[in-house]
């Protein structure tokens, strides 16, 4: 059994702007990392014994602040966490976004079922990486929330929530079983 604090990265100015990012590596904005610290925090003391995270910029200084904060140090870089690749519709406002692809299905986009596949692939990988040790792993809203609702029967995150930038979400992880011991979905 591996637990693994989920964390979404700290605020970038598209987040700000409501675009969609995916695979653009947009950084932190001051926010962002205000966020990145205030995780750190409640992170420090949890015994965590591994610091992963998804190589696109905001996800890695989030973890490189967090690292700091709980004393361990750089992450281990996983292209298993990055955030869905949503091909064309990449710089769009969710809005236009959900208008233009109410099936959202842009053109270039991975499907949510590979993006499923993909981030269960993810934690399996790094659960046999670090055994019983305790795991913080930065990545991204989209990847977080779809192993929320895969781990939780489709009822997390909750009708109008989100994954908050910063946020912690805690699952257990048992071969391919994966469990949601914490949630934090914050309201949009």
């Amino acid at each position: 059994m591996t637990l693994i604090a989920l964390v979404r990265h700290g605020e970038t100015e598209w987040n700000r702007l409501g675009r969609v990012q995916g695979h653009s590596d947009i950084p932190l904005n001051d926010t962002g990392r205000a966020q990145a610290a205030g995780a750190g925090e409640a992170l420090r003391g949890g015994d965590y014994r591994r610091l992963y995270a998804s190589p696109l910029d905001r996800a890695k200084e989030t973890a490189e602040i967090i690292g700091r904060a709980t004393g361990l140090g750089e992450p281990v870089l996983h292209v298993g966490l990055k955030e869905r690749l949503y091909g064309e519709a990449e710089g769009m406002t969710a809005l236009d976004y959900w208008s233009t692809y109410p099936d959202r299905n842009a053109p270039g986009s991975e499907s949510s079922i590979e993006l499923q596949e993909r981030a269960l692939a993810a934690l399996a990988e790094i659960a046999e990486e670090a055994g019983a040790d305790p795991v913080i792993a930065v990545a991204h809203g989209g990847l977080i929330s779809t192993i929320l609702r895969y781990a939780s029967g489709g009822s997390l995150p909750r009708e109008g929530e989100h994954v908050g930038n910063g946020s912690q979400q805690i699952v257990e992880v048992i071969g391919p079983d994966v469990r949601v011991i914490g949630y934090n979905g914050s309201p949009r």
